[in-house]
């Protein structure tokens, strides 16, 4: 394959010199739950308020639906790829 994921790195070690592995932090996650519900809500509004027949806003519509459900299932895919290296 093309493309091999990199082993992680490791950000830190504890007292007794074991790796730990870094987290989100809650203000990360809610940053990204917050712009992606901005995307989707401004994306639906531009859809919405476009000069442009019924068929038209529907086929943007599911557009960005699959657009969304396959950006998870991309992002899903690496992370699992980069746990299996672990």
């Amino acid at each position: 394959m093309w493309w091999r994921p990199r082993r992680p790195t490791l950000v830190g070690m504890n007292m007794n010199g074991t790796p730990v592995k870094q987290q989100s932090t809650a203000a990360f996650y809610g940053q990204a739950v917050a712009s992606f519900s901005v995307a989707i809500v401004a994306t639906a509004i531009g859809i919405f308020k476009l000069e442009a027949d019924a068929w038209v806003r529907s086929f943007l519509g599911v557009a960005v639906l699959y657009l969304v459900t396959s950006s998870f299932t991309l992002a899903k895919v690496i992370r699992d790829r980069q746990e299996a290296v672990r």
